[in-house]
């Protein structure tokens, strides 16, 4: 843990963010580092894995206050703090520090503290967090759909099984620390004299060494690799939605966990309809004959046609509401409006005899018909 930075400056935010800012951090800075933007950039690669983790962190919003509270001690599998609920001396609800990090103190004066570190390397650790970008047709977003994506990424050495052995052998237990990963030297200092653990040498920390390491993954137990994944894209998603997948990332070590994977949408623009959350909005030319007598007309929707009467005297800018015609709630399963304005059009490149019609409508309409004009000219007048 000692070696993470904030993930709040991993971001580049202030501590306490709101949901709205960590989302637009972590697109921003996800795009800049992608390794398809940055190939073959190990640096970049890194930063982009240490974005993922950071909002992976912050955007669960039970993580985010354990980390605000603290640290990166309150979302560590390994640590007290994230012990699930209970928490604390043995899960009886205290406030669960991690002894390791007080034996690193202890550390830096004598030398001792480390097997703590060694017994947390043992530990079985949670596989790196991957996250991938996936672009939608506005419709698919609407209504879901189902997408494979393919990504490189780290998985177990199908010849040793992730042992890192070759086939047919075996790890065994270390001679130098007898399988503890820890080596003990007595140390004299004007205080006393003091037992220093250490990580094993040999084994590094493992208790394990592996004689003959598998040929193709060299002893790590894993080999990169493409690999497709199919997600289910549920009905309602938006630009910025997350899916997590669960166990998609990379491997664990010693046993640990998969990483997840977060999959995130971008969707296409729409030819007619724009979004506001689950509402979606329509603006539609209509005639002076349409507006000044009224009409049906017919409007599109995400699913089919519908007819819809406007009245006589429909003003231009008006907004007619069609209840449950957006787009189905991601949670909840309640479709939101569609909101129609009518917009009026002005006949343009007209012909001589198409003009004279339109002077003689004009006469024929007399201003009582035009109550807002009227109502103008008044004011007008008076100023005068």
């Amino acid at each position: 843990m000692a070696d993470k930075r904030d993930y709040y400056e991993v971001l580049g935010l202030h501590k306490g963010a709101a949901e709205d800012e960590i989302k637009k951090a972590f697109r921003k800075k996800a795009m800049e580092y992608h390794p398809d933007k940055n190939p073959g950039d190990t640096s970049a690669e890194e930063k982009f894995k240490e974005v993922n983790e950071a909002y992976g962190i912050l955007s669960d919003e039970k993580k985010k206050n354990l980390y605000d509270k603290f640290g990166h001690a309150g979302v560590d599998p390994n640590a007290g703090f994230g012990a699930g609920g209970a928490g604390g001396f043995g899960g009886a609800g205290g406030m669960g520090f991690d002894f390791g990090d007080i034996g690193d103190i202890f550390s830096s004066f004598f030398g001792g503290g480390a097997g703590n570190s060694a017994r947390r390397r043992n530990a079985p650790r949670k596989g790196q967090d991957l996250q991938v970008a996936i672009r939608l047709a506005f419709e698919e977003a609407a209504f879901g759909t189902s997408k494979k994506v393919k990504l490189r990424k780290n998985v177990e050495c199908p010849s040793c099984h992730g042992t890192g052995a070759e086939n047919g052998t075996s790890k065994t237990t270390c001679p130098d620390c007898g399988g503890t990963g820890q080596v003990q030297r007595q140390q004299n200092t004007p205080f006393g004299s003091f037992t220093n653990v250490t990580a094993c040498p040999r084994c590094h920390g493992t208790g394990e060494i592996i004689e003959t390491p598998c040929k193709e993954c060299g002893g790590s137990g894993r080999i990169r690799k493409e690999v497709t994944i199919s997600v289910d894209i549920p009905a309602g998603v938006d630009n910025d939605s997350v899916i997590s997948l669960r166990g998609q990332g990379e491997p664990g070590f010693n046993g640990g966990p998969h990483g997840d994977l977060f999959v995130v949408i971008a969707v296409d623009n729409h030819r007619l309809f724009t979004r506001s959350g689950n509402d979606l909005h329509l603006d539609i030319p209509i005639t002076f004959d349409q507006a000044a007598l009224g009409a049906t007309l017919t409007i599109p929707t995400l699913k089919e046609k519908v007819k819809y009467k406007v009245p006589a005297g429909t003003q231009p800018g008006t907004t007619f509401r069609l209840k449950g015609k957006g787009v189905k709630a991601l949670r909840g399963g309640r479709s939101g409006d569609l909101y129609v304005k009518v917009n009026l059009e002005v006949p343009t490149k007209l012909n001589g005899e198409q003009k004279k019609k339109v002077q003689e409508l004009a006469g024929a309409i007399g201003p009582e018909s035009y109550a807002k004009r009227k109502k103008y000219s008044d004011v007008v007048s008076s100023m005068e």
